[in-house]
């Protein structure tokens, strides 16, 4: 499998490369963002590493450029701003997860091969669009559509949508939602998962004879 990329510490790149390397993939490296975000749209690649803070053209615009071709490769964000906001726009722009400096190769290496056995089994997808049966997710408009009706959605809700839509048909716990989509770490006293879950129910379920969203009783929710 390739991976690219784009950091414009040498030190760093060159560790990133000799280490997924040595476990099997193929890396190609850019050093800033212009040639990352050429390279991010015209390579076949199964995985983009991004820095945030890049030369010329920023993490965030490469991440919104591939995910404006319609390329939904996964993104995995570097960076040493660890914000709630700064962690938000990058999941808005379209990174599905963020890894802060500095942190232990293993750790990436794990987050690494979770994206890409993710990216295999996700469900062929659209020019600019997330879809799954009648369901889909213009990622340019951000809208979504259900049978060619139009649903709005917040920015919240449409985030975990777009999570349940690229992990079908496995249960999702509420500590795996609360970090991919709210990254924070989920606390047993807090039912923001379920609110916003009834939330979408209403919306992409009510009047629909199959539900989409559905419980796994014990152990989070499951979307097929």
């Amino acid at each position: 499998m390739k991976i690219l990329v784009v950091e414009d510490e040498q030190r760093m790149s060159s560790f990133l490369k000799q280490g997924l390397e040595e476990n099997g993939y193929e890396v190609e490296v850019a050093f800033d963002g212009f040639i990352g975000k050429h390279l991010a749209i015209t390579l076949p690649l199964d995985l983009l590493i991004l820095d945030v803070n890049l030369p010329k053209i920023s993490g965030f615009e490469i991440v919104s450029a591939v995910r404006a071709e319609g390329n939904q490769i996964p993104v995995l964000m570097l960076t040493a701003m660890g914000s709630i906001e700064n962690k938000t726009e990058g999941f808005e722009a379209g990174a599905d997860d963020y890894l802060i400096k500095p942190f232990e190769f293993k750790e990436l290496l794990l987050r690494v091969n979770a994206l890409l056995k993710r990216g295999v089994s996700a469900p062929p997808q659209s020019k600019g669009a997330l879809v799954y049966k009648d369901l889909k997710l213009d990622l340019n408009l951000k809208k979504a559509y259900r049978a060619d009706h139009e649903i709005d959605l917040s920015v919240k809700e449409f985030l975990l949508l777009s999570y349940f839509i690229k992990n079908p048909e496995r249960v999702l716990s509420r500590t795996e939602i609360a970090e991919k989509v709210w990254d924070v770490h989920f606390e047993t006293g807090t039912n923001i998962i379920d609110v916003y879950v009834n939330f979408l129910r209403k919306k992409i379920d009510h009047g629909f004879d199959e539900k989409l969203i559905q419980t796994a009783i014990g152990m989070g929710y499951i979307f097929r």
